[in-house]
């Protein structure tokens, strides 16, 4: 889309709402304003916040009507951006925001942003609240014998009725708290002082709000109403983005973001020491920050991620460390520590990878060759300068593959597990190098118009035995490669089901296509179109299912496009014309029965296994025990399991066994990747059934 051929128009279309602006409406009354300074929308917001509306009412790929009916799920969306959880609003106070349940389509309209900061105001005051009980909870150690247990997921539950029922959900949370601390060693004086600064935090997120902030959170409850891909920018937000995504190269290579008091992992960055170290996850949270490899933890729930992430930056080769809660394990379990060695990121880390493994099935010796792309990438800038060694995923890849058969490899296998996208252009190159010509995806833009990208290179650059291994957090080009080599039944696709992004955005700056100047405004992601393979199908929502599929502990409803509520729709559009490569429909039943014979008495498979089936036991618990007892069971338990386990597999590699308490040796031999092993077992038994 040119957006620069649309801005008159829009302007016009901005100035025809800017001069029907509607009168404020009632704020609420609330005692305690007075001492807690309340924060104000600023007066150009009014004309922001239509060209916002504006912009998406024209251009969004999603044709929607802003009415009553999103009015109410806008209001929803943004009462729980400000407490997910339900810790702080009393049921009052949403009963008196329900004034407002109809009324926000008619809000953005207008520009007549005040509903939205007098509801953040209410909650600031809810804040303080919690805060002023807090200072009172540390006066004396809390009772483990009591038989108490705490809900820690407060997503289905009710809002509570009074400041008395508030206390006592935050007495059992600060309490969950104290006694994680206690099972892991700490006395009641370091408990006291650890919490106290924990939750003192919170005091100063109370002071730094600004109104910027204010307006980010309501704007992005219209927008992700709509699309969950749609975002507005505030200028200090762009600023910073700008910023984090050249200092984001310098540091763990991880990006962060605040989360209900957390510090949340959103991307691991290919090539990063995160990425190296194979430890830290998406969705993962980040509770202590220490310097070096002696400084002390520093507890950093209830940061400002600003402050987090001061923390975690710092110069090459200097350490540090944090403890982390895992995804798949609750807020109740302990942290682990990781130690990292802040790196500079640079392109060659970033690139595609090869390596070779040896596999011997069914007496017979493989070489197969696996090439790893963390993401689909292409130095726009030396292309644009010319530079005939400018580098590119296509380019990289096709000699990796050059190399590969060099070497007599009998198969080879894509690795594009955690690749999130990138480039979609080199995934239709990429593509190309495995297929003599032809489509690879469909792309449809607003106007329900379709554009067929392809390959229109002849050359086969690889043309032997094929998979591609995914995972969940495969996603956006990664899932128009895996599949068109799905629907050419050029390879076989391996893994979990992919993310399901299936469209495309496109970054907006709002400074640009209005004549006012004297105001700095944000920018707006907008989802400007949508991909479709070339059967027709799209990839939005249910992404690519792989040939064969692997145990996964990701829920679909939890994790991936089809957890948000206001995801694009799936849909279909006629296919194009294709011939495929070959016939795999007899060759994948036998796969997946010799696959599922080997996995069915694999230990590492059986690890896994057990590790999805307790970690989904444990996320269907909403309560966590309270009583010292039961959770130092529950504790021993655990790290006696993974003590068995952790022997089970050194005996079986032929490693010294560890006594109770000792950590495995760090130079120790990298632990085996089973789904990328049996990925190679997998292609082996391809070229057996296809090659001889």
């Amino acid at each position: 889309m040119k957006l620069f051929l649309i801005a008159i128009l829009i302007a016009v279309a901005a100035n025809f709402y800017f001069a029907n602006t509607s009168q404020p409406l009632t704020g609420i009354e609330y005692s305690g304003l007075d001492t807690l300074k309340p924060v104000e929308p600023k007066p150009y917001y009014m004309l922001e916040d239509q060209l916002i509306s504006t912009m998406l009412s024209r251009y969004h790929y999603k044709k929607f009507d802003l009415n009553d009916s999103l009015s109410s799920v806008i209001l929803d969306r943004y009462v729980k951006s400000l407490d997910y959880n339900k810790s702080y609003f009393l049921l009052s106070d949403i009963e008196n925001f329900n004034k407002y349940r109809y009324e926000l389509d008619d809000v953005i309209k207008s520009g007549d942003v005040e509903p939205f900061y007098n509801i953040f105001n209410v909650y600031l005051l809810r804040l303080r609240d919690r805060i002023e009980y807090i200072d009172t909870i540390f006066n004396k150690e809390f009772d483990y014998t009591l038989d108490e247990k705490f809900m820690f997921n407060r997503d289905n539950a009710p809002w509570a009725k009074s400041e008395k029922e508030l206390d006592e959900i935050w007495r059992k949370r600060i309490k969950n708290d104290a006694l994680s601390l206690k099972l892991n060693g700490k006395s009641w004086e370091e408990i006291k002082k650890n919490l106290s600064s924990r939750y003192n935090n919170y005091s100063q997120i109370l002071m730094q709000y600004h109104s910027e902030d204010v307006f980010q959170l309501a704007m992005n409850s219209f927008t992700q109403t709509i699309d969950p891909h749609t975002n507005y920018f505030s200028p200090i937000t762009s600023e910073n983005f700008k910023i984090d995504m050249s200092l984001s190269l310098e540091g763990i290579g991880a990006r962060l973001q605040y989360d209900d008091g957390y510090t949340k992992v959103v991307e691991i960055i290919p090539g990063g020491p995160a990425f190296k170290s194979k430890k830290l996850h998406v969705d993962d949270k980040i509770v202590a920050v220490a310097q070096g490899d002696s400084g002390e933890y520093v507890d950093v729930v209830g940061w400002r991620i600003t402050d987090v992430v001061q923390l975690i930056r710092g110069p090459k080769g200097t350490t540090v460390r944090l403890q982390i809660l895992p995804s798949d394990r609750g807020l109740s379990h302990e942290p682990f520590k990781l130690s990292l060695v802040r790196d500079k990121i640079k392109l060659e880390d970033q690139s595609a990878k090869s390596s070779v493994i040896d596999v011997e099935n069914n007496g017979k010796n493989y070489k197969v060759g696996v090439i790893t792309i963390p993401k689909f990438y292409s130095d726009f800038e030396g292309q644009l300068r010319g530079d005939k060694d400018f580098r590119s995923t296509s380019k990289d890849v096709k000699k990796l593959l050059k190399d590969l058969e060099k070497q007599n490899v009998n198969g080879v296998i894509i690795d594009l597990r955690n690749d999130g996208g990138g480039s979609l252009m080199e995934a239709i190159k990429v593509t190309g190098l495995f297929i003599k010509t032809g489509p690879v995806v469909q792309v449809k833009n607003t106007a329900n118009s379709v554009e067929v990208d392809k390959d229109t290179d002849p050359e086969i650059v690889y043309d032997g035995p094929l998979a591609v291994l995914v995972n969940r957090f495969s996603a956006s080009a990664s899932e128009i490669f895996a599949g068109a080599i799905q629907n050419y039944e050029r390879g076989v696709i391996i893994g979990e089901n992919t993310y399901g992004k299936g469209t495309v955005q496109n970054l907006i700056d709002l400074n640009k296509i209005t004549n006012t100047h004297n105001y700095k405004f944000g920018q707006l992601k907008l989802t400007i179109a949508k991909f479709y393979r070339i059967d027709g199908s799209s990839t939005q929502r249910i992404g690519v299912t792989p040939d064969i599929q692997f145990p996964s502990a990701v829920d679909p409803k939890e994790f991936g496009e089809s957890s948000e509520p206001s995801a694009l729709i799936w849909d279909q559009i006629s296919p194009t014309t294709y011939t495929p490569f070959a016939d795999l429909t007899s060759v994948i039943p036998k796969l997946k029965q010799l696959s599922k014979q080997r996995t069915d008495i694999d230990p590492e498979f059986n690890y896994i296994r057990e590790d999805i089936k307790e970690y989904k036991e444990s996320k269907n618990d909403l309560f966590v025990s309270l009583n010292e007892e039961v959770r130092k069971t529950e504790k021993d338990e655990r790290e006696e399991r993974k003590f068995q386990r952790e022997n089970e597999r050194r005996k079986v590699k032929g490693l010294k066994l560890l006594e109770k308490g000792e950590t495995p040796p760090e130079k120790e031999e990298e632990p085996v990747d089973p789904f990328l092993m049996e990925s190679a077992h997998i292609i082996t038994d391809m070229v057996s059934l296809t090659v001889g």
